[in-house]
């Protein structure tokens, strides 16, 4: 019997290593330098100021759409990579067998260790719909994860004290849970788009013992193949959410939503922060001095903060990237439970705002 030498395979590996380490170092590079390019681009070589409306959108979608794109090329080999050792199917089990309110409340704390944006949280989003996660569980992070990290929670306690920032972080990952196992039950999947719901009704084969003698280079390949199609899949959605929520961003002033908002707080004052805060694009740290500023114009706390939650949770950019996977019912859907949520959370804060601030 010929026996075939396992040097070929080793070389492959360390050939397969080599290459995927020197993108890994590129990619950080790139990542790391990403808002430094974005304004050398806007004001250096294009010497647009950088006091402009045209200045301030073009540099946010300079530097947004890239990151997002490497956020998802990244993370989808990653999880794609992973998954040629991973069964899914014990994977779901697993998860499914931790019982709706614990899977949400590991996915929402998860969430809230996450240093993304609404869009940047997408990508993550979509790799574990694809792999077959519980859809309600899915949504926990997707909601928690822009609301709260560890950037708002040091810039709340910095702005409003250590009450509202705690008290915030508690109702930003209550919001999650409770959204989350509200769209679990609602047994929603079937609203999917197609090609999604075909990977997620895909039956799993077990995992060969060939299978698991896979290359390294065949692993990573797969992760790369993995990460080109979503990229193929959603580059577009990417590119028009972002330039909506550029030209937001820069052609927007703070001064026209102070005035809009900083009037004495009304019954209808939640619900309108909410609306108003959909289409608008921004992470905490650009949301957070904003809503501070509404504060010291006089608007009351609750209505602040339903705003500033609507603004990271619900952007209009991420409901765009979100149209891919899901069909226009049930980003409908989710966009209601998640309103709902953030107006409760807006008159809960109202109501306790004498204890907090």
């Amino acid at each position: 019997m010929r026996i075939s030498s396992p040097l070929p395979r080793i070389t492959h590996d360390r050939q397969a290593f080599a290459l995927t380490g020197l993108g890994v170092l590129l990619w950080v590079l790139a990542f790391a330098n990403v808002q430094r390019i974005a304004e050398w681009l806007t004001y250096d070589v294009l010497g647009i100021s950088a006091e402009t409306h045209l200045g301030a959108a073009l540099s946010f979608f300079l530097y947004d759409v890239p990151k997002i794109f490497l956020l998802l090329f990244g993370m989808i080999f990653v999880i794609t990579t992973l998954q040629t050792f991973v069964q899914m199917n014990k994977v779901r089990e697993l998860v499914t067998k931790r019982g709706e309110g614990v899977g949400n409340l590991i996915a929402a704390g998860f969430g809230a260790l996450t240093p993304f944006c609404s869009c940047s949280s997408v990508p993550l989003f979509m790799g574990f719909v694809q792999a077959g996660i519980p859809l309600g569980i899915t949504f926990s992070f997707l909601i928690t994860s822009p609301i709260m990290n560890e950037v708002a929670f040091a810039m709340l306690w910095a702005l409003f004290g250590w009450k509202v920032a705690v008290v915030y972080l508690i109702s930003g990952i209550t919001l999650g849970v409770i959204a989350g196992i509200v769209l679990g039950r609602m047994n929603l999947d079937r609203y999917l788009v197609e090609d999604v719901q075909a990977l997620r009704n895909k039956p799993v084969r077990q995992v060969t013992t060939a299978e698991e003698r896979i290359t390294w280079r065949e692993r990573f390949g797969r992760g790369l193949e993995g990460a080109r199609d979503i990229i193929r899949k959603v580059w577009l959605y990417i590119l028009i959410g972002v330039g909506i929520g550029s030209l937001i961003h820069g052609f927007v002033p703070q001064d026209a939503l102070t005035g809009i908002m900083g009037a004495e707080a009304a019954w209808w004052s939640v619900p309108l922060a909410v609306v108003i805060g959909i289409p608008i694009y921004s992470g905490e740290a650009g949301a957070i001095p904003v809503a501070s500023a509404l504060l010291s114009k006089g608007a009351a706390l609750g209505t602040v903060l339903a705003f500033m939650m609507s603004v990271v949770a619900l952007s209009l950019p991420e409901m765009i990237i979100l149209r891919r996977v899901l069909t226009p019912r049930l980003l409908a859907t989710f966009v209601a439970i998640v309103a709902a949520g953030l107006i409760f959370t807006g008159y809960l804060f109202n109501a306790l705002a004498p204890m907090l601030m």
